[in-house]
């Protein structure tokens, strides 16, 4: 079954160490036999109540009972399990599939693959998230052709980022179940959120239920950080109340969703999430063994996915950061900068897990990625990042004080891109307003520090790891 971890508060934590204390030397007297069978009775009988107590129930979403792996030191997602179940549960059902490059099993296996083998199983539909099916420079995009339509299963491939919003109702009306298996990037920039709660949307409304298989956070499960979005700033990027760093799974969302009726008119959906096995919240990415694929074509491996949850920010400024290069997220310039000074004041802050050193690049636009990378071209001078300890890193506060520092340093050619687009990364005006009015960089965490501690709060009842 799902390990389950109890959590509790540090002056909790200090009354038990000091009970055990007075316990063990009281039980480990001449003369305490007695006790020393009593407690271990009242032992057993709280452990039987502290697993019942782990079951969790939902009153829309459903949690599928799984074999207890326990005894095997690998990750299983939830793609794994319903393996292991021989997809007995989607037996006789028609599906649209939600998906992409990354529904991976643990043995490199697609899901595609994996389904085109299973009998009285109809795969009729794909929905594609942003960047499709299987990415933009994936062989197997190359085999779709202008008719969109699967080769494999031969199931026409429905585009739920670019041309449609919704699940068309010619979808829903031929369906039996809705599959979602999708890696997510554990940062709510990621638009593959915003499209599943419109997919729930659409299901809600026919009444046709939903199953997310499960798969892990790949910057871990057990760290939050960020503000969380005002209402008038949500968008795409920042559509529900997470932190941008919410330490959340897919299936955790997806239920916490669900339960709190964020989607369009308090909808609810008939969910149902297939769990993974032996994950664990402290597990970074890489400590799963699960086979990596690129989450979207700039997020390329495990370490410039960390930078991505700060780094991404300057998206909403007219800097480059990387994209046209190998390290996208990994540096960030503009022909205009200049990097002496600022990579001098960067190294006295001594931000932890991060070096910086200067660097001369030239962004170049490339066939397989669809945006065409800021001062493409052109010379550009940068201030690159190397992440020396990603457990000491903090993205978030690296690239808010970089930010902060080079609008400061350079205030008439740094600029922020139209229509207020920092404020919907950023999920509010926080820190736009924080650099006009020239605050120090370490005035900011503590803006969004209380998002940070009432969101961690809020989270726990919908926490299934």
């Amino acid at each position: 079954m799902v390990n389950i971890k109890f959590k509790i508060n540090i002056l909790d934590q200090v009354r038990v160490y000091y009970l055990d204390l007075v316990m063990s030397r009281l039980i480990f007297s001449k003369n305490m036999y007695i006790i020393r069978t009593l407690i271990s009775l009242s032992l057993i009988t709280i452990s039987c109540l502290a697993q019942d107590s782990s079951k969790h129930s939902f009153k829309y979403s459903a949690l599928m009972p799984i074999p207890d792996l326990s005894f095997f030191d690998q990750v299983y997602t939830g793609l794994d399990i319903l393996e292991q179940m021989d997809f007995k549960p989607l037996e006789g059902k028609s599906i649209a599939l939600f998906t992409n490059q990354t529904a991976l099993n643990r043995n490199g296996d697609h899901i595609l693959d994996l389904l085109k083998n299973i009998p009285n199983v109809k795969v009729s539909f794909l929905l594609a998230p942003e960047h499709g099916i299987w990415g933009i420079n994936d062989s197997r995009s190359k085999l779709i052709g202008r008719e969109q339509v699967d080769p494999l299963h031969g199931a026409p491939i429905i585009d739920l980022f670019n041309k449609y919003v919704y699940p068309p109702h010619w979808v829903i009306d031929n369906i039996d179940l809705i599959l979602v298996d999708i890696q997510d990037t554990g940062s709510r920039y990621s638009t593959y959120m915003a499209t599943i709660s419109k997919i729930f949307e659409s299901a809600s409304e026919k009444r046709i239920p939903v199953m997310v298989l499960d798969r892990p956070n790949p910057i871990r499960g057990d760290i939050v950080n960020g503000p969380v979005p005002r209402t008038e700033f949500q968008s795409y990027e920042s559509y529900h109340l997470f932190p941008i760093r919410h330490g959340l799974t897919l299936g955790e969302a997806s239920i916490l969703i669900n339960e709190m009726g964020w989607v369009k008119d308090l909808k609810r959906v008939d969910l149902t999430v297939v769990p993974m096995a032996n994950w664990d919240r402290s597990m970074w990415f890489e400590d799963t063994r699960l086979p990596w694929r690129n989450p979207t074509p700039f997020l390329t491996d495990q370490l410039n996915l960390l930078a991505y949850t700060g780094m991404d920010l300057f998206r909403g400024t007219n800097m480059n950061i990387g994209f046209g290069t190998d390290t996208p997220y990994l540096v960030v310039g503009a022909p205009w900068l200049v990097t002496s000074f600022l990579l001098e004041k960067l190294n006295e802050l001594g931000l932890s897990g991060v070096e910086f050193k200067d660097v001369k690049y030239r962004p170049t636009g490339s066939i397989y990625h669809t945006r065409i990378p800021k001062y493409d071209g052109q010379s550009c001078s940068g201030i690159g990042l190397e992440i020396t300890d990603k457990n000491q890193f903090n993205p978030l506060v690296t690239a808010t004080t970089i930010m902060l520092m080079i609008h400061k340093l350079h205030p008439r050619e740094f600029k922020w891109e139209l229509d207020g687009y920092i404020d919907k990364l950023f999920g509010s005006d926080m820190l736009r307003v924080t650099a006009a009015q020239k605050k120090p960089p370490d005035h900011l965490p503590a803006q969004w520090a209380q998002d940070v501690y009432k969101f961690s709060e809020f989270r726990q009842p919908f926490l299934i790891y």
